[in-house]
């Protein structure tokens, strides 16, 4: 395999594994988070900070899934999300303090996500490019004679 296109495949690999990561963390905090604040804080009780729960749960699993087979689809969304994160914070007249937590564990990790995903889609395309280009590099596929 050429040099580049294994860069370039490399690059592609570890870009996905990140924004994957990335998602993955970030459900993973939200998820304890709206729990822990509705179960806890606003004493809702278990059946609704469930719920909340659930919700996260069903959008992290979503942006997987998008993000798995449609990465640019997934890249826009996620910074969608985080401009819809900003319009709530400012028509909700967030404090400093709420500005820096919700930056530092939801706008920051969803941007980079997003640009992980939308560099993994680019990388691809140079392998792809780098495939028609050059058909020996393409794998092959194996043929079985008939006896």
């Amino acid at each position: 395999m050429d040099s580049q296109l294994e860069t370039h495949s490399n690059r592609m690999n570890m870009d996905r594994i990140f924004a994957l990561g990335f998602v993955i963390a970030g459900g993973l905090f939200w998820m304890t988070a709206s729990f822990a604040a509705l179960f806890n804080f606003v004493r809702a009780g278990a059946p609704v900070a469930l719920l909340a729960a659930f919700y996260v749960f069903a959008a992290t699993g979503a942006t997987l899934a998008i993000g798995w087979f449609y990465e640019r689809s997934a890249a826009a969304l996620l910074v969608l999300g985080s401009a819809a994160v900003v319009v709530w914070g400012a028509m909700a007249s967030w404090e400093l303090g709420v500005w820096i937590l919700m930056g530092i564990f939801l706008i920051g990790p969803m941007l980079t996500a997003a640009a992980l995903f939308a560099m993994a889609r680019r990388e691809q395309i140079a392998v792809e490019r780098a495939l028609e280009s050059s058909p020996q590099l393409a794998p092959a596929e194996a043929t079985i004679p008939r006896i």
